[in-house]
């Protein structure tokens, strides 16, 4: 299992943890707008470190996105699984080809 997949199931775990004992949990308890607001806030940190050039703080900024952005489809009950299928339905697609299907 990879670390994205642990940390997939991880917070999983967490949406029914005391939110006294986890931030995740905590996050998820705020609603599914917090967490986008929190995703957002983790985004805009991630693309000042990319502008900066400061790869190892662009990696730490990029690992709290990714953590952010699983907290957020979590809390739309949206999982790692369904994401990746949808990387897999993409596959051998153009990138200019699919995004012209999506309108």
């Amino acid at each position: 299992m990879s670390a994205l997949a642990r940390l997939s199931a991880t917070i999983a775990a967490r949406k029914a943890a005391d939110p006294d004992t986890s931030w995740t949990a905590k996050l998820l308890a705020k609603g599914p707008e917090k967490c986008a607001e929190k995703f957002g806030e983790e985004a805009v940190e991630a693309i000042i470190e990319a502008v900066k050039g400061d790869r190892a703080k662009l990696t730490a900024e990029a690992a709290d996105v990714i953590f952010h952005l699983l907290v957020m489809l979590a809390a739309r009950d949206v999982t790692l699984a369904d994401v990746e299928a949808e990387l897999t339905r993409r596959e051998g697609t153009s990138g200019i080809a699919e995004k012209a299907a999506r309108g």
